[in-house]
């Protein structure tokens, strides 16, 4: 089967297998699946591992074919006499043959490099299907934050048309045509009380100590004038540190809005296409949880995860490079012809010879320089050893990232529940205190400081479902499986 056969056939199993997790991932979100296939057809990292299999898999014919045969020819500028007659030529054809089970030794090593190089190809696969799915996760996070955003700023807007209001009330009370006594001067009841206040007002300014307070600036000291400035003036600064957190939403919004083509460039680098493509996202991204047993997918880790695997085939592998070592030592036998043709010859007048000789030929090596065997033996299994105690770090680290991924996991899950709740009672507690602020301009440092708990904890519930969702796909990806979590 040439190269081109294989490629076609591995492509159809690359779509099969892609097609086993596409039907699950599909049930999750259709785009992210769609995306997974498109990366593995097109991404060049995958496409290089995939030739690189290919390549070692050729390398099984080479090694298993029979040395080419050797034929030697030789002409005699002069014919040469012999007894048989005038020799023309010597033309000699030999086959070497390897020790019996040589060649099936090599083949089985080449099949096991091969079959090491196979998972390179699937755990760069999985590496993809992980970043894409990172990367695709992170870009629901960013655009959930710019909605949050959003709808966190239409929230300060409508507290400023508050605050504004407010303040506009508060400068009419405090104009001069509302003031007590002020709308109907010729009333004489009304001027009377207007200048008993006035008498009032003159005999506290005579004392000096009533003066003092009153000039300080309380406006509880100044009667209803004093209070209506006071009030103003407070409206105001409610406004204009309304405007101070919208501006700074306004900063992030714009900031959120940059991180937009970053992450899109990346995307689109790991499928492979143009970096503006645009990328669709989900909607909204549902809550994951493990229906399998920690210590059963930890043990599905160990036994299908493709670095492991590929570890166990370069042992494999140093295992028949042993055994060839030995078969090395051994003679290599060789059989052949000899073709001589011959004219004939004449002597005293008579013509003598001229039958062409074939003679069979037996050839064998003679391996007495053994210094080089026992080398070649001792290589193969140092390797040997050192590809099981790789494979023992590997499994260390397997562990470790699964116990960290199932920490994360769960974290992410509690943080879910405990961010939709906070933020359900933070709704609740802002719209009863922004009630509250419209009917008496009460609370407003309750409020701010409300509003900031409810931007912060929508964020944190985005962020600890997409903490989920990566765990999850770093679980599977660690496990070779994209069936190990539903909700």
């Amino acid at each position: 089967m040439n190269a081109k056969a294989k490629s076609i056939n591995f492509y159809l199993f690359l779509i099969i297998s892609i097609s086993f997790i596409s039907t699950k991932t599909f049930s999750q979100n259709e785009n992210l699946a769609r995306y997974l296939v498109t990366a593995a057809e097109n991404n060049p990292e995958v496409k290089a591992s995939f030739y690189d299999y290919l390549a070692s898999v050729e390398k099984i014919p080479q090694v298993g074919s029979l040395p080419d045969p050797e034929l030697s020819l030789g002409f005699f500028l002069q014919p040469m006499d012999r007894l048989m007659g005038r020799q023309q030529a010597d033309i000699r054809l030999m086959q070497m043959f390897p020790w019996f089970g040589m060649l099936r030794t090599r083949k089985d090593e080449a099949g096991k490099m091969a079959q090491a190089n196979y998972e390179l190809f699937q755990d760069a696969k999985n590496n993809l299907f992980f970043e894409v799915k990172n990367t695709w996760y992170q870009m629901y996070r960013l655009e959930e934050e710019i909605r949050i955003t959003e709808e966190n700023l239409k929230i300060l807007q409508t507290l400023e048309q508050l605050a504004l209001v407010r303040f506009q009330s508060a400068g009419v009370s405090s104009s001069p045509g509302n003031m007590p006594g002020s709308s109907s001067m010729g009333n004489n009841s009304q001027g009377a009380t207007s200048a008993s206040s006035m008498g009032n007002m003159g005999s506290g300014m005579n004392t000096g100590k009533s003066a003092g307070p009153a000039s300080s600036g309380n406006p509880s000291s100044m009667g209803p004038l004093g209070a209506s400035m006071g009030s103003g003036k407070s409206g105001m600064s409610d406004v204009l540190r309304i405007r101070m957190e919208i501006k700074e939403l306004e900063n992030r919004l714009a900031r959120l809005n940059d991180d937009r083509i970053p992450l899109q460039a990346e995307f689109n680098q790991l499928l492979n296409r143009n970096l503006s493509e645009p990328v669709e996202i989900a909607d909204t991204l549902t809550n994951k949880a493990l229906f399998t047993e920690h210590m059963a997918l930890l043990d599905s880790i160990t036994q299908n995860n493709p670095m492991l695997k590929m570890l166990d085939a370069e042992e494999a592998a140093y295992e028949a490079q042993m055994k060839m070592a030995r078969l090395e030592g051994k003679p290599m036998l060789g059989a052949g012809v000899n073709y001589m043709p011959f004219s004939p010859r004449t002597e005293d007048g008579m013509s003598m010879g001229g039958k062409d000789m074939v003679m069979p030929m037996v050839s064998l090596t003679i391996p007495i320089y053994r210094k080089k065997y026992d080398a070649l033996y001792k290589e193969a299994e140092l390797k040997q050893q050192a590809v099981k105690f790789r494979r023992e770090n590997t499994v260390n680290q397997l562990a470790t990232q699964w116990s960290q991924s199932i920490r994360d996991l769960e974290d992410a899950g509690r943080r879910t529940d405990l961010y939709r709740e906070q933020t359900g009672l933070a709704e609740q507690t802002l719209n009863l205190l922004m009630t509250n602020y419209s009917s008496d301009g009460g609370g407003f440092e309750e409020v701010l400081r409300v509003q900031q708990q409810l931007l912060d904890y929508r964020l944190k519930l985005i962020t600890a479902v997409v903490d989920q969702h990566t765990a999850v796909a770093l679980l599977e990806n660690l496990a070779a499986s994209d069936g190990l979590m539903e909700r």
